[in-house]
């Protein structure tokens, strides 16, 4: 993809509806809600760090998402109280589950992927004209 943060403000913005609109339909697993949010986050770190390299960004991604994850084994009742806000739930979740690791692994490789597929389709476009 080009480094153009207006792409990634859109990418993240698309994966984001489609995250809240999978929470809607009951017939979608739970966990593609978990894959969508840890691409989101893949999204809003090249966002924020635009001029780092993929790797850095892959780090950084799953770093956030795994300290997000373990921070649910944490019980104090402030941050509960705050967790069953919905901004508290959409961001900080309710539980702690091994599996969501899995799958933030996954929706980083999405983001790193969709960022990739759209580095060699702009690659393709300037080098045919």
């Amino acid at each position: 993809m080009p480094k153009n943060r207006i792409t990634y403000l859109i990418l993240t913005i698309a994966t984001i509806i489609l995250g809240l609109l999978s929470r809607h339909f009951k017939f979608i697993p739970l966990f593609i809600g978990d894959i969508l949010w840890a691409t989101m986050v893949c999204f809003i770190m090249r966002f924020l760090f635009i001029s780092k390299p993929r790797m850095f960004t892959v780090v950084a991604a799953l770093a956030f998402c795994f300290v997000i994850e373990f921070s649910q084994l944490y019980k104090a009742p402030w941050i509960n109280d705050l967790r069953h806000t919905l901004f508290g739930r959409l961001v900080l979740g309710e539980g702690f589950l091994w599996g969501d690791l899995l799958c933030y692994v996954f929706g980083v490789g999405i983001g790193v992927g969709v960022d990739g597929l759209g580095l060699k389709n702009s690659n393709l476009i300037r080098n045919k004209l």
